[in-house]
């Protein structure tokens, strides 16, 4: 697994759409990569960790997010790197690196929070919690003598991701304790935050009259389907933060890990916190969300063969469906596909651009809303056959100079239908060839 797979391919998204990153990497930072490898070779150490940083800036429209901030200072560099909610402060040295991120005021902590906090150094490999005379943060330390960029990038991804993970956490948990550090996010606009309030309910509405349309008897697995389809949906389309994302991931976890509760009393708890979600304000719920800059992905990387296995036997589950004339629950299990593979695995990029594509095919009235190109007329059923074209090919071309197996696909697609257009789109994923020659 390269430490390159964790990033994101070029895109003209104009909003931020799942976990991961939603920006573009320099186009020569793999150069920058590769001259940070040599300038440790060399013991450049500060030229190196520059090189390095570099390499993490991510751009829109041409122009650098600043999700990494550089300053030289005679024989130091110090460096600000933002991750969501979180802000780490770094400064090396020939010697080593210390890099910090603030979690809240060491006077605000309970003992709650305390034995938490101190139950999390437990988990970490590289960093660990202290406190100042003011803060409680979460700490990094290295040594630079035999370091290198990928001895330098998983630590630096640890700290990131923990310190945005725990800072959630916290708002979600101990809301009398106020989070420290965090003048970089910014609300949204209070236009967007009621389109996603509208379009969650309308969602919601649209999932229970399916339940209630379901066959009487044998239903429990086409509950599961829709019900985990609608927060997955949620989680991808609309992005909370703090509660609703806390909340939301502890209820999927639960369905797929505790082998104690039967289907039926599964599907009972995610019905329970979907009528929790339904019941919200609007004044509650725009404060799940914030707009922040993000360096690392959260998601580890999956093999293409896990997730050719995975549609493999989805498709099958579909065909399963079919042939027993459960025909009112093949719509979401299309849906439900794309959806898993965004939530569950660490794509590569080219699969997850391919995969937003076919959403964006699947929720047309939602990106219309957003102001995107609609790709697909459900009044009509009709596609933008070449803006879909279009769209595949732009994601592919500029990763064909390396796998020179991977070939565009949307002349191959079955736009007759759209349960066609989502079998045939799978079958095409399924066949990409990431080999590197």
């Amino acid at each position: 697994m390269g430490w390159l797979d964790f990033f994101e391919i070029k895109t003209e998204l104009k909003h931020a759409f799942g976990r991961g990153t939603n920006a573009n990497l320099a186009e020569d930072e793999e150069e920058l990569f590769n001259k940070s490898y040599e300038a440790f070779e060399s013991k450049k150490i500060l030229a190196a960790y520059e090189y390095f940083l570099q390499s993490l800036q991510n751009y829109s429209n041409g122009y650098a997010n600043e999700n990494i901030i550089i300053q030289k200072e005679d024989e130091k560099l110090h460096f600000k790197l933002y991750q969501g909610s979180a802000k780490i402060k770094g400064t090396i040295t020939k010697e080593n690196l210390h890099a910090e991120a603030i979690l809240v005021k060491k006077s605000s902590a309970n003992v709650a929070l305390k034995r938490l906090i101190l139950e999390r150094n437990y988990q970490f490999t590289y960093c660990y919690y202290f406190s100042d005379e003011e803060h409680i943060k979460l700490k990094l330390s290295m040594d630079n003598i035999t370091m290198s960029p990928q001895k330098l990038f998983f630590p630096l991804r640890e700290i990131a991701l923990n310190a945005d993970y725990d800072k959630e956490y916290v708002k979600s948990e101990f809301a009398d304790i106020a989070l420290e550090d965090i003048a970089h996010i910014s609300s949204l606009d209070e236009e967007e935050l009621s389109l996603k309030y509208r379009f969650m309910h309308e969602w919601i509405d649209e999932v229970n009259a399916k339940i209630s349309s379901l066959p009487s008897n044998d239903n429990a697995g086409m509950q599961s389907f829709l019900l985990l389809y609608l927060l997955f949906k949620i989680d991808y389309l609309l992005v909370p933060k703090f509660s609703i994302f806390k909340k939301s991931t502890k209820k999927i976890q639960d369905y797929f890990s505790d082998e104690n509760l039967t289907v039926e009393a599964k599907n009972d708890e995610l019905r329970e916190y979907i009528a929790e979600l339904q019941e919200m304000s609007f004044d509650k719920f725009k404060t799940n969300f914030y707009n922040a800059k993000y360096t690392f992905n959260p998601t580890e990387k999956a093999s293409h063969e896990e997730i050719d296995i995975f549609i493999t036997e989805s498709l099958a589950k579909v065909r399963w469906y079919k042939s027993n004339r459960y025909n009112q629950i093949i719509p979401t299990m299309y849906k439900y596909v794309a959806m898993y593979l965004l939530y569950n695995y660490g794509l590569h990029p080219v699969t997850r651009e391919l995969l937003h594509t076919l959403v964006e095919v699947q929720n047309p009235a939602f990106f219309k809303a957003l102001g995107y190109t609609t790709l697909y007329d459900a009044q009509n059923a009709t596609f933008a056959k070449k803006a879909i074209i279009s769209k595949i090919e732009s994601i592919i071309t500029p990763y064909q100079s390396r796998f020179k197996m991977l070939k565009p696909f949307g002349d191959k697609l079955n736009f007759t239908s759209l349960s066609e257009f989502n079998n045939s789109f799978y079958l095409q994923l399924k066949n990409l060839n990431y080999e590197d020659i």
